[in-house]
């Protein structure tokens, strides 16, 4: 039994080195937002930037990107941040700028939430996503931007966030924690060779914005930290995300598109996204989409991930009152170590904004397909429930072999309930709503 487990490991490892790779070279889809650079550059210490992590540089700031807004130089102008401990405020970006951390360059949030602005919920949400009412504006904030790049020499973007977990823990949030980074209603946006750290909130949030690319990024927060998603692409298109590290307290990648009738109404769904040679840890999903998916989530492709003590390491999640499609989503290439289960696809989690949620806006999820999945010590491989008036359709499982913890530790079957589709070469056997290798049905065209 040991050698066969072997030969089907070498056997998935020779499908990930044959996948990974597209005409000799790595596949990629960072060629969407081509890096800009820039002849104009200007620095924080123009403005009197001090580096010393105690003086407070927001006006530093706001006046080197109010020059770049204005003048508009032509090609943009960069904005180089030298090594030193820049304390600041919220700020906003602009467009055609690209922000730049050199090595040793920490830009650290403030903690006084006196110096936190209010902000208005995002329509396709309602109210905060906390609390009710407004929000707080994002550390690193844009919304109607182009041509904007954050950028450096792994330089690092520190959100500080213990004063605002800790606000949670205790319930003394008046409004929802501010997120690291979000960009609004932009588009052309790259974000690659940056540390962000102890995020607020959630840590990397385009939302409502297309062609964006996130890549060789890390992001780290402690393992309890409450709601510190690594990547959020919420109600976006043509996002692609790769060759990153996150490590964080929840979701390390989770895919949205609005909450309950706020998403319905707004109807704006994530659609084109990739994830791509993407490592990490967290005490909750590694890939996930939802729970918010209410103006739907359509073509998205995640592969070659590596998960390492993981809650969940695939995800799926939406529920009653949510609506939307959730359709041709593709997971390959995954290997997992340590996971309390490896396979979720849900259909009642996550909270509703209020009592006016439509019971009778049942999520659609469809044409789901996860495949050449490798796991070690995994205690439950997998779940699957669909809901009595909207089952889940057309969900395919191929080469998936999820391995428990050996002699001595628990191991939970699977579970499965209003689900069709089809399991071919997974182990440990998943259920019988799923039809044998015979009847390949749903993962006909995945061979």
């Amino acid at each position: 039994m040991q050698s066969s487990g072997y030969a089907i490991g070498a056997v998935l490892v020779l499908l990930v080195l044959s996948s990974v790779f597209a005409n000799g070279e790595w596949a990629t889809c960072s060629g969407i937002v081509p890096m800009s650079y820039r002849n104009d550059k200007i620095s924080i210490k123009d403005f009197g930037g001090v580096g010393d992590g105690v003086t407070l540089n927001t006006k530093a700031f706001t006046e080197a990107i109010y020059r770049i807004q204005h003048l508009k130089r032509r090609g943009g102008t960069l904005l180089y941040i030298p090594p030193g401990q820049y304390l600041t405020g919220p700020f906003n970006l602009t467009s055609r700028m690209t922000l730049y951390l050199a090595r040793g360059a920490v830009i650290k949030a403030a903690t006084d939430v006196e110096h936190w602005p209010l902000v208005a919920p995002l329509p396709s949400y309602g109210r905060g996503r906390e609390r009710p009412g407004g929000r707080y504006m994002s550390f690193i904030h844009g919304d109607g931007l182009h041509d904007v790049i954050i950028t450096g020499e792994n330089g690092t973007i520190d959100g500080q966030g213990g004063v605002w977990w800790n606000m949670w823990r205790q319930g003394t949030l008046k409004f929802t924690r501010p997120n690291l980074v979000e960009l609004m209603n932009s588009k052309g946006i790259l974000i690659s060779n940056v540390i962000f750290k102890n995020s607020p909130f959630w840590n990397i949030h385009p939302v409502y914005s297309s062609n964006v690319v996130i890549r060789y990024v890390t992001i780290l927060a402690p393992a309890d930290s409450p709601n510190t998603d690594g990547i959020d692409p919420d109600s976006s298109s043509n996002v692609c995300i790769e060759d990153s590290y996150i490590s964080t307290g929840d979701d390390l990648v989770a895919v949205k598109s609005g909450w309950d009738e706020y998403g319905i109404a707004y109807n704006r769904p994530s659609r084109g996204i990739t994830i791509r040679r993407v490592t990490g840890s967290s005490p909750f999903a590694g890939i996930a989409i939802g729970s918010e998916t209410s103006g739907g989530v359509v073509d998205v492709l995640a592969e070659h991930i590596t998960l390492l003590n993981v809650g969940i390491g695939i995800h799926l999640k939406t529920n009653i009152g949510r609506g939307g499609v959730i359709r041709n989503i593709t997971i390959s290439n995954v290997y997992m170590e340590n996971a309390r289960k490896g396979i979720k696809i849900s259909a009642d989690v996550g909270d509703h904004p209020d009592e006016n949620y439509d019971r009778n806006a049942l999520p659609v999820l469809k044409d789901v397909v996860i495949k050449n999945v490798w796991g070690e010590r995994v205690q439950q491989a997998g779940l699957i429930h669909g809901l009595k008036n909207a089952p889940f359709t057309g969900i395919c499982l191929l080469n998936i072999h999820l391995l428990g913890g050996g002699k001595g530790q628990r191991y939970s079957p699977w579970q499965c309930s209003d689900v069709k589709g089809a399991a071919v070469q997974v182990s440990p056997w998943p259920c019988s709503q799923l039809t044998g290798a015979r009847q390949t049905g749903a993962c006909s065209s995945s061979f």
